[in-house]
């Protein structure tokens, strides 16, 4: 999309110099704030060494065209207008267009109209669904309507994306003190799930895993204690889905639980509580038993221990971008890199 954004002059005053070596991406920009202007070349700065590792392959892929839906405010409309800029997306704006226009003027931000399909809200879902059921694009992202619509329309079994599973999402947070990201899942969309449900988001948590390389992804079943009881039903859940694997019905990975988090993050605190694991201190998942144990548990990362998450929804037939109102441009851009990864390593 070469004319999406128009450059500001300051944009045009600090491009890099022309590398012989390697082909770089065009030098995109769009100013987010008062004097401060931020892009995808700043990719080391961005992201730690293992996010680098991990996006370095994908990172001068061709964008992937995405169905931005019902950007309609300022912030919803800017991790869009961000990831453009980088060269990340092609986004394809869907929603109200004077309401889009509105946005994009208190961004100071340009649209070309050709872009922007003047929908209502629903018929904006329907649409950006059936463009994805066509491959007209890869990827949908959650503008600002409420995520229920979105995910009403996206489930249905005979209109929908749906592929077979209960769809979910994962979060790969990166917390600088550990040795690896780690992927949670579901601190986001998935509020009580009943086992079955369990069942799916633990699947998909794996075959998102074996999407970024992780050949057999370990898997921490998190609860507050290790053997199962009556007075906590989230271990006698954690014990069902321990089955489940071993008879082959959760494939793919190593699963364990329940478990603290303890033993998840410490291989030490295995060896004094006197527990045989093989997930202990180096699990690749965590599948926390509610919403509100992620959405805490990511915060408390992010705030506590200077963590970055990177999300998309999972289980549907194309991912689906689900940004924080208060994430990061790194966040940002990183849950976008995310889903074009996920799309080039079908």
């Amino acid at each position: 999309m070469k004319k999406l954004l128009h450059k500001s002059r300051e944009c045009k005053n600090k491009r890099s110099p022309k590398r012989q070596q390697t082909k770089k991406p065009r030098n995109l920009c769009i100013k987010v704030e008062k004097n401060k202007t931020e892009t995808i070349h700043h990719f080391e700065k961005l992201f730690s060494p293992h996010i680098q590792k991990l996006f370095k392959p994908f990172l001068y892929k061709p964008p992937v065209k995405v169905a931005v839906i019902c950007p309609e405010n300022p912030e919803a409309l800017l991790p869009a207008l961000q990831a453009a800029a980088s060269g990340v997306i092609e986004p394809f704006f869907i929603g109200s267009l004077s309401k889009i226009r509105k946005a994009a003027k208190q961004l100071k931000a340009s649209i070309l109209e050709n872009h922007i399909i003047d929908l209502n809200t629903k018929a904006a879902v329907e649409h950006s669904i059936q463009l994805a059921k066509v491959n007209k694009v890869s990827a949908l992202m959650k503008g600002s309507l409420h995520t229920d619509e979105l995910m009403a329309a996206v489930v249905n079994h005979d209109t929908g994306l749906y592929a077979g599973r209960r769809i979910s999402h994962c979060m790969l947070v990166d917390v600088p003190s550990n040795h690896k990201p780690i992927i949670m899942t579901d601190g986001a969309l998935n509020v009580s799930p009943k086992l079955s449900y369990k069942k799916d988001i633990v699947q998909n948590a794996i075959n998102f895993a074996i999407r970024l390389g992780i050949k057999i992804p370990k898997v921490a079943l998190l609860s507050a204690l290790e053997t199962p009881t009556k007075r906590m039903p989230s271990t006698l859940d954690c014990a069902e889905l321990k089955k489940m694997a071993d008879k082959g019905e959760i494939r793919g990975g190593i699963i364990e639980g329940p478990i603290a988090i303890d033993i998840a993050l410490s291989k030490e605190a295995a060896r004094i509580k006197g527990l045989k694991s093989k997930v202990a201190g180096d699990a690749d998942i965590f599948f926390v038993p509610y919403i509100e144990v992620g959405n805490i548990l990511i915060k408390s990362l992010q705030h506590l221990a200077h963590a970055k998450a990177y999300g998309i929804i999972v289980g549907a037939t194309v991912p689906i971008i689900l940004t924080s109102r208060s994430a990061s441009f790194d966040e940002r851009i990183g849950s976008c890199l995310l889903a074009k990864f996920y799309t080039h390593s079908k």
